[in-house]
């Protein structure tokens, strides 16, 4: 077998040709969304008003080549260097300072896009480096993650018991769900990273649509209707086969259901040994993608193209009946893409949240603390992580995210890693028909598993659809999909086959 080395070697030229990212420098866009969402504008996913842009008196903006570089706080203390690749999680520490004028510390936040695989060799190399100019915390996307917790990079990864936390009670407490806790835990089992959003995903659906084919748009009877919360797609497939007599499509493209199949399957693309395998459940998307195609349940859209966001407004070839995901696609995809602003125009307020027939996560970030940072600056590094990812007090950031008051009223709500904040929080939204969507995405937190993701997911998931596609539209029989995805990984990422 080739070294599994070889992949990270080959991981950024990967990432190039791969939509890669989650917004860059200039745009606000949710680094808990995707790297696909980087391939429109139009998919922004960040609550651009949640990331407050007013500077502190000592902030400060500049260029370093590629990279963005803010820098908020009075520094009277020193200077902590933060990595991102948004400007999320930096308007939140700025937020956090401009809450506790006493915080001392200037932060200096280096952001680098995702696209054109430039954000994790700066990062690996900043790291490796060391010194004044190393990040004393970074963040990494559910696509690479893995890298940083438990993997090629875990080694400069402080878990967060070391940070001063009581790590096991503080998770308790918020109610982090288990997907997201299993993502930032390392080989050795502490916790190493924690977001700040919960990704686990619903099914997304049109009321009109649901009105005019099953008599009702009761998000519990839609549940039933599709085998929510059943572990099966059987009643799916039964859904999907009368709306097709109705000439509706029962979702875009086969990539609305490529991710809750990738993250409910059983394991990841790697075994033990380092040899690509696939999953009987990632397998099953070869027939799953076909039956789309072959009757035509389906736009046969690719998510982040013109034509997914066209369905989103109801202007596509077919009425398309819904949307596998988190709260973020609600807010930062459909929304946006709806054709309106208030309710009667486009698709705005005809929409509803049910429960997916299996559960799954699609996005997320975590922070990671350095744990070659200068000792003097461990408890400020932790009252930052601890602002963003574990307090679930009425006065903390998840809390005002969630009921949409970060910056006063009327903000965006949205789904928080604290199931606890969000328990006592207010998710109704216009855009889903004054429903409550943390009645859902409560359950579809926890319902999400974590243990099946590997370092290298964000390039073989982009191998892997290539070749589903190809069979699916008859261009390739099933074993010559099968063969020329094995071979492209082995040739791009130096991984062979366990067969």
């Amino acid at each position: 077998m080739k070294r599994r080395i070889t992949a990270l070697a080959m991981i950024g030229l990967m990432t190039a040709s791969v939509l890669a990212g989650c917004g860059g420098s200039d745009s606000a866009a949710a680094s808990s969304a995707p790297a696909e969402a980087a391939a429109s504008a139009a998919a922004s996913e960040a609550p651009a008003e949640e990331a407050p842009a007013e500077e502190t008196e000592a902030a400060a903006e500049e260029s370093e080549g590629d990279a963005q570089v803010l820098v908020a706080g009075s520094g009277e203390k020193g200077t902590i260097n933060l990595w991102t690749f948004t400007d999320e999680v930096p308007g939140m520490v700025e937020k956090y300072i401009e809450e506790h004028p006493d915080f001392g510390y200037a932060v200096k936040s280096t952001i680098i896009a995702t696209t054109e695989g430039a954000y994790q060799p700066a990062l690996d190399q900043a790291l490796i480096a060391g010194g004044e100019e190393q990040p004393d915390f970074y963040c990494a996307e559910s696509a690479f993650v893995l890298k940083y917790t438990r993997g090629d990079m875990e080694e400069y990864a402080m878990p967060y018991a070391d940070l001063g936390f009581d790590i096991d009670k503080e998770i308790e407490d918020a109610q982090i769900a288990k997907y997201a806790v299993e993502i930032g835990t390392n080989s050795s089992g502490q916790v190493d990273g924690l977001g700040y959003q919960a990704t686990g995903g619903c099914f997304i659906y049109r009321r009109s649509i649901a009105k005019d084919v099953f008599g009702t748009d009761d998000p519990t009877e839609i549940s039933a209707i599709i085998g929510g919360g059943s572990g099966s797609w059987d009643k799916f497939w039964e859904a999907a086969a009368t709306l097709g007599d109705k000439g509706v499509a029962i979702v875009s493209g086969d990539g609305d259901i490529w991710h809750a199949v990738e993250n409910s399957s059983d394991v990841g693309w790697l075994n033990e040994d380092g040899y690509l395998q696939i999953d009987p459940k990632r397998e099953a998307f070869l027939d799953i993608s076909k039956n789309l195609t072959d009757n035509g349940w389906s736009n046969l859209t690719q998510d982040w193209q013109d034509a997914w966001f066209a369905d989103m407004k109801g202007e596509g070839a077919k009425p398309v009946f819904g949307f596998f995901g988190p709260a973020w696609l609600i807010n930062y995809t459909l929304a946006p893409n709806c054709g309106g602003t208030a309710v009667g125009e486009g698709t705005y307020g005809d929409w509803a949240v049910c429960d997916s027939p299996i559960g799954f996560f699609w996005g997320g970030t975590w922070l990671i603390a350095n744990k070659n940072m200068d000792e003097s600056k461990k408890e400020a590094v932790a009252e930052l992580i601890h602002y963003v990812t574990l307090d679930c007090t009425e006065d903390g950031l998840q809390y005002k995210w969630a009921n949409g008051t970060l910056n006063g009223e009327g903000g965006t709500k949205d789904s928080v890693a604290s199931g606890t904040v969000m328990a006592k929080s207010n998710g109704e939204l216009e855009f889903l028909g004054g429903q409550n969507m943390f009645d859902y995405f409560i359950p579809a937190n926890d319902y999400a598993t974590g243990s099946n993701l590997t370092q290298y997911d964000e390039s073989i998931n982009q191998i892997w659809r290539d070749q589903v596609r190809a069979y699916a539209a008859g261009e390739k029989s099933r074993d010559e999909a099968l063969a020329a995805f094995k071979q492209t990984v082995s040739d791009n990422l130096g991984i062979e086959s366990a067969e």
